[in-house]
């Protein structure tokens, strides 16, 4: 009688505390929330007596007190996410030592006075930038850095990535895509002369590698149900010329994607392993994928591949900010980056994910929050995008 008792009196203690608990602390709990986040925190940004190399971010990252990185760690703590992708986080000599170091130093003290955070399982790997290709790209008579590396970078892993997670990777199961090669894609854009010749030579085409960085395939357990985390960082569809080579580039990196969903045969990873994603799978792309759909540089139909796919849906985010800076643009609510262009997207599948919530993290000028974003030195030229999504069985 006693236990019986006890129990009706916690059922009823806690159908009161759920009454009255906030909305949006309802929401958190049954929800997952994802970002992606250019950070530059890249060698070029933190200038000092060397050459940018693999050792000057984790110089920065050794000693607390860096303002740059004291800023993205911040809006890392106020946001909060359960995952997310650090674009331009570059490749150290000992990258999982930067990984700590960050976590220490940065996300794991209080920035004005906010909570602490720790992410117990990463993921990082090598990426293109900076690796040299050994053959000239560029017809410049030289095979030397950066023009003649796989992907535009000053030393091996610059403008590299990151996934941080809360919940456990499934490492054995991650795919990768770093040495894919363009001319494996059928229909690949190939970059021509304006007397219609290939841009790169024969010999550069056949070891020519389609991503500038790296494709990364993340399998992650939430709480027993696996989500695909699909993360990459196309080069920018600029400092080319009339060939349009990087805007070409960039149009086929995210096309990878769209044909890695449909699980497109001809695709291989880094381990042989062909084909894309099961029908039916969990999966979120997210990334700076340097691509709007509202005008810029990029190919009218590169983001689109991804947009209008039936399987892939676009949460839309949004910020106020953005809205007011450039009213005169079109879309210019969703831009993510100083320019007012929409560049990094966090897309969730149809099946099996359901978005919440979304949005971009820009204060407004009148904002308590404005120095987060006032200038790169105390953050990033791009901007946290977020989303809120719960697991459903459809």
């Amino acid at each position: 009688m006693y236990h019986r008792a006890v129990f009706a009196l916690l059922c009823a203690v806690s159908a009161a505390l759920l009454f009255f608990l906030p909305p949006q602390l309802m929401a958190e709990s049954s929800t997952l929330r994802v970002a992606t986040f250019n950070v530059s925190m890249e060698a070029t940004n933190y200038p000092d007596d060397s050459a940018p190399n693999q050792h000057t971010l984790a110089r920065q990252l050794k000693v607390a007190g860096n303002v740059q990185i004291n800023g993205i760690a911040e809006q890392i703590q106020r946001l909060r996410p359960d995952v997310v992708l650090l674009n331009e986080f570059d490749e150290c000599a000992s990258p999982e030592q930067c990984i700590e170091d960050f976590q220490t130093h940065y996300l794991g003290r209080s920035q004005n006075d906010q909570e602490p955070i720790r992410y117990d399982y990463a993921y990082v790997a090598p990426v293109n930038t900076g690796v040299l290709s050994g053959v000239d790209l560029n017809g410049d008579g030289q095979v030397s850095l950066p023009e003649d590396a796989y992907g535009w970078g000053r030393f091996p892993g610059h403008y590299g990535m990151v996934l941080l997670s809360q919940y456990p990777i499934d490492t054995a199961r991650v795919r990768t895509f770093q040495t894919f090669l363009w001319k494996d894609m059928p229909d690949a854009q190939v970059p021509r002369l304006a007397d219609g010749r290939p841009y790169y030579s024969e010999d550069a085409w056949q070891r020519f590698r389609l991503s500038s960085k790296s494709h990364w395939d993340v399998p992650i357990d939430v709480d027993g149900t696996r989500v695909h985390f699909l993360a990459s960082h196309p080069t920018p569809p600029v400092f080319d010329g009339d060939e349009d080579r990087n805007g070409l580039r960039n149009h086929d990196e995210i096309r990878l994607w769209a044909d890695y969903i449909n699980n497109a045969s001809y695709l291989y990873d880094d381990s042989g392993r062909k084909g894309g994603l099961a029908e039916g799978a969990r999966f979120v792309i997210l990334g700076d994928l340097n691509a709007s759909d509202c005008g810029g540089a990029a190919h009218p139909e590169a983001i689109k591949q991804l947009l209008t796919h039936p399987s892939v849906q676009d949460p839309k985010p949004r910020s106020d900010a953005a809205a007011q800076k450039w009213a005169d643009k079109p879309c210019a609510e969703r831009s993510t980056h100083d320019m007012g262009l929409r560049l990094d997207y966090v897309l969730p599948s149809r099946d099996g994910l359901e978005v919440v919530d979304t949005g971009v993290f820009w204060p407004t000028s009148t904002d308590d929050l404005a120095y987060l974003v006032a200038e790169r030195k105390t953050g990033s030229d791009h901007r946290l995008v977020w989303v809120d999504l719960r697991i459903t069985d459809e």
